[in-house]
């Protein structure tokens, strides 16, 4: 899964070219992957309407949840679903729009130079075996291309406005796999 393409697009992954992004400030370093959880809707999982969600063509009629987010413009760098399958929606020298409003170690508005990865999931059940194997082949491949120095949840960059992805999410296995790399401080200590 190391293989890498033009623009920081990995080759061995699936691809969908989300609208949903943007150019990273000139001169700005990826150092940052940032771990979320998602599912539509909320709590069931499988179904396409994540790869939907983020390339806008969610429709509201479906469900009444997807009413309330279906204007939102969205996205993610990568979708890992329970499956293991990777999704890779914005490539990564580009910027997504995963993150909103963040700060982490003082820097603000965390797309600008971080890497976003949804599993696919919610905060209430554990992550499969399948998922944590994509997610450790994602983060080897992006710190051979990247700086990468720390990697958090939403919820640590957006606390109080983001729990993802949840308690069941494996921060130890994190640290014991990368323990160079910079961890919230609730893991670090």
């Amino acid at each position: 899964m190391s293989a890498w393409l033009e623009n920081g697009w990995l080759a061995a992954v699936d691809r969908r070219k989300s609208p949903n992004f943007g150019e990273r400030p000139a001169g700005t370093e990826v150092s940052l992957v940032v771990v979320h959880n998602i599912s539509l809707p909320p709590g069931e999982f499988g179904g396409d309407w994540v790869e939907d969600f983020f390339l806008n063509r969610l429709d509201a009629a479906v469900h009444p949840y997807f009413a309330e987010i279906s204007g939102l413009q969205v996205s993610a760098h990568f979708y890992v679903r329970r499956d293991g399958r990777v999704v890779q929606f914005v490539a990564c020298d580009q910027r997504a729009w995963h993150a909103g409003r963040s700060d982490w170690c003082g820097r603000h508005n965390c797309n600008d130079f971080s890497v976003g990865i949804e599993l696919e999931g919610c905060d209430e059940q554990p992550f499969t075996e399948a998922q944590y194997a994509a997610l450790w082949r994602l983060l080897d491949a992006l710190r051979q291309r990247y700086p990468i120095t720390a990697i958090a949840g939403h919820s640590d960059i957006a606390p109080g406005r983001k729990t993802d992805p949840g308690t069941h999410f494996d921060w130890a296995a994190v640290a014991a796999r990368y323990p160079g790399l910079a961890l919230p401080p609730e893991v670090a200590a």
